[in-house]
């Protein structure tokens, strides 16, 4: 039997955050199988703060509950493609 490691991303962003209104709007033009999850910070600050979350947009990729890669801040479509897939 394989065993197949589960991906997925959390979004930790905030309604009075521009940029993160800019990430979200990337993001729904993004083809992935990644699931992403969004967090709101003021919502679920203990999330925020097991993560360590300073600033938003923050990105974190976790496979099987582990991160293994974070962006802070803006990304193009391009960029976000790409850090989607390495």
């Amino acid at each position: 039997m394989l065993f197949r490691s589960m991906i997925k991303v959390l979004k930790f962003q905030a309604t009075w955050c521009n940029p993160c209104k800019a990430m979200s709007s990337i993001l729904e033009n993004v083809v992935t199988d990644i699931p992403i999850e969004e967090v709101d910070i003021d919502e679920d600050r203990d999330l925020a703060q097991r993560y360590r979350v300073r600033g938003v947009p923050t990105l974190i990729m976790l496979e099987d509950g582990i991160e293994v890669k974070r962006q802070v801040g803006m990304m193009s479509k391009a960029q976000l493609d790409l850090w989607l897939s390495n």
